[in-house]
């Protein structure tokens, strides 16, 4: 079948919306049709090129990340199942989720779906058995991202990669789910162990810091400090349950000693749209003696240079804590926050800023860049 979708055809260029060829789908695969997608900052990193694997091993493994369909924060509809596919039928409601989980490894066997060893794909832009379903018109491969490709009205996704929910729930608002919002109330949750009266930092409130902050309020954070450089972020980052608010590190460092009288975040959360090792000592800082420092950031592949005090790091008994996922499970925790979302405890709405058509997307992520969104959402038609 043809369908439009949003290809990048190479890092640094903008992209291109287009009709493409998809196959229908393999074993353990369906065919979804995407109601709406978030437009994750994720996405942004392949632009950049901070997710650009080295070419010698693309050229191992046989791979091109380029091409590409990208999105991976999606909710839409079955329209087709492969053969042999049970978990799901024509007509069910769906979110995507970024890393599959499978149930079987070991990692999804002990509890830690986000670390699903299918997640080894995730790069590769290739469905699970190494083979494409996305072609352009004129007959090239085109990888998707997370294997996903929700900047598609159209996808074939293999059903590792999806969560069924309700059918009654705002698609255009349970597509938040798939990514920023999992990730971010995660961050607090589980990464972070935030607890009742905790003093925590989210450092940089997007659609994934905005969730850490939700997230660090409903476990109960005494002081929840919201630090960003952009003002309209820093205002909406109390509709959400932050006390307080940052422009700078310097700035956040004086509020933490006049709130914790000198002791300073028991867990601070780093989701900034791009991590760089070079910031995580200026973080670790304002982290407390025996308190933890979540590290959410994707950072450039190729960053391995960290600036950290090792001696206050080991002496203060500091924590740092890598996750990816939000360290959450995806089959349980996307219909949990759907399930808080309906009960009106967890804000999905109020994350929306604005919402685009595909042919919009270029403007839609200039929007994100200039700080103008919490979420921007690429809303399909019928």
């Amino acid at each position: 079948m043809r369908t439009r979708a949003a290809v990048l055809y190479a890092p640094h260029t903008e992209y291109v919306v287009e009709e493409i060829e998809l196959d229908p789908p393999k074993a353990n695969e369906v065919l979804v049709k995407f109601s709406a997608s978030g437009m994750c900052h994720s996405d942004e990193h392949m632009v950049t090129g901070d997710m650009a694997m080295d070419p010698a091993i693309l050229e191992m493994l046989g791979w091109r990340q380029y091409p590409i369909i990208m999105g991976h924060e999606g909710a839409g509809v079955v329209v087709e199942v492969g053969p042999g596919v049970t978990e799901l039928a024509v007509g069910d409601h769906v979110v995507t989720s970024f890393v599959p989980s499978c149930g079987r490894c070991p990692s999804c066997a002990s509890g830690h779906q986000n670390l699903c060893d299918n997640g080894a794909y995730l790069l590769s832009g290739r469905q699970a058995d190494g083979t494409v379903r996305h072609h352009t018109l004129g007959g090239e491969d085109l990888a998707t991202m997370t294997c996903l490709g929700t900047f598609a009205e159209h996808s074939v996704v293999n059903i590792n990669s999806l969560v069924k929910v309700e059918p009654d729930l705002p698609l255009d608002k349970a597509c938040l789910v798939a990514c920023g919002v999992t990730t971010g109330w995660g961050s607090a949750t589980y990464a972070g162990e935030v607890t009742t009266g905790d003093t925590v930092v989210v450092i940089g409130t997007g659609g994934v810091g905005m969730n850490a902050v939700q997230g660090a309020a409903m476990a109960g954070a005494r002081h929840v400090i919201a630090l960003d450089p952009v003002e309209f972020k820093r205002e909406q980052a109390q509709k959400f349950g932050a006390t307080h608010t940052a422009a700078t590190v310097e700035e956040c460092q004086a509020l933490l000693g006049e709130l914790t009288w000198g002791r300073n975040a028991d867990k601070i959360i780093v989701t900034v749209g791009e991590g760089k090792g070079a910031d995580l000592g200026s973080y670790m800082g304002m982290v407390s003696k025996g308190g933890r420092l979540v590290f959410t950031s994707v950072a450039n592949m190729n960053d391995n240079d960290v600036t950290l005090n090792l001696f206050d790091f080991a002496m203060q008994q500091k924590q740092l804590v890598g996750t990816i996922f939000g360290s959450a499970n995806p089959r349980y925790d996307i219909p949990k926050l759907l399930g808080l979302y309906r009960s009106g405890q967890l804000k999905l709405d109020e994350l929306v800023t604005r919402t685009y058509t595909l042919d919009e997307i270029n403007q839609g992520y200039q929007d994100m860049r200039d700080g103008k969104n919490i979420r921007g959402v690429i809303i399909y038609g019928d």
